[in-house]
């Protein structure tokens, strides 16, 4: 009994709550992905990207509240979410025609374009600070529960419950539709098939009649739709703030290098590896402990190794050491 408690209270406070959030990190994680194997340059405003879109999602959710128009018990979001991506594609095909194209047109170094996303990157932040303010924006409604602590404990008897909250459950969900779409698109359409011929060799590709410029465009687009994606999951499970997306550039890019810069299977395995790095190393282990250990054993101490304070440092510190030692990733990328 005490180690099924166990096993129940690991699932609630690590598995659940990693599993969203690799699911989040994975999404953001294949768009930095794209832009790198397809336009080859590390794209640093793709966080606030994903700022800019939620808060698109977020605003038109309030209008649909406001309106009465709901999907109960789904959150309104997802009615919102179709309207978020394209505001999101408009703003991104609109940089890339003022500001990256002609970096393209020069044949700029990729450590010019990354600088310029830096640039992208600081404007859209004041933007969405600007638009909608810098604190907590709540919009997530609908049924917050698809199991409750109660329900689990009357089920089955233990002493721990389970929890797994409405936003968690359509996070993993989402994730797993836009993964295997992004696959059979890349794999195959036509589409997909010249963006992966532009990434493999871009001379060969013009030379063979694809149009760049329609590559570019329809990356943009996917890009825009999983920035947008991500960051509404990650709104929905947590809350909307435009500083946070911000510090999540630094997770999702660890994800994408540690799968493998370029390859879209290794930002979705990275994105996992991360959020569960980070949860595991800063959950208190002490209540699992309690149901394992011998009575007279039992940790009187959290038995924390990181405060959650420090969670973003253990991506920084999985980063380094992939850089260190697998400098390719896991799955050694730079192919879409």
């Amino acid at each position: 009994m005490d180690f099924l408690n166990a096993v129940v209270a690991l699932s609630n406070y690590v598995v659940v709550p990693a599993m969203a959030y690799g699911s989040q990190l994975a999404l953001g994680a294949l768009g930095v992905t794209l832009i790198y194997g397809i336009l080859r340059f590390s794209n640093f405003a793709h966080g606030d990207t994903m700022a800019f879109g939620t808060m698109a999602v977020v605003m038109v959710t309030w209008a649909f509240q406001a309106m009465g128009v709901s999907i109960a018990p789904l959150p309104t979001a997802l009615l919102a979410l179709p309207f978020g991506i394209a505001i999101c594609a408009a703003l991104v095909l609109g940089t890339d025609r003022l500001v990256y194209r002609f970096y393209r047109a020069q044949k700029a170094k990729p450590v010019i374009l990354v600088i310029v996303s830096m640039g992208v990157m600081f404007v859209l932040n004041g933007l969405v600070r600007f638009i909608i303010g810098v604190d907590d924006q709540r919009f997530g409604d609908g049924a917050r529960l698809i199991l409750s602590a109660r329900d689990f404990k009357k089920m089955t008897g233990l002493d721990e419950g389970l929890v797994i909250k409405t936003s968690q459950g359509l996070t993993v969900l989402t994730a797993v539709i836009v993964v295997a779409w992004l696959y059979w698109f890349l794999t195959h359409t036509r589409s997909g098939k010249s963006m992966r011929a532009y990434s493999d060799n871009e001379d060969l590709a013009l030379l063979s009649g694809i149009n760049p410029e329609r590559v570019v465009m329809i990356t943009w687009i996917i890009v825009a739709a999983l920035a947008t994606i991500a960051g509404t999951l990650y709104g929905l499970d947590k809350s909307f703030k435009p500083f946070t997306y911000f510090q999540l550039l630094l997770p999702i890019f660890a994800a994408a290098i540690v799968g493998g810069l370029g390859s879209p299977l290794g930002a979705i395995a990275g994105g996992f590896v991360i959020a569960f790095s980070e949860v595991t190393v800063t959950y208190a282990w002490k209540k699992v402990l309690v149901y394992l250990l011998p009575e007279g054993l039992e940790p009187t101490g959290l038995v924390q190794l990181l405060s959650t304070d420090y969670k973003f440092a253990v991506s920084f510190v999985i980063l380094l050491i992939v850089l260190l030692f697998r400098p390719t990733g896991l799955f050694a990328g730079k192919s879409v």
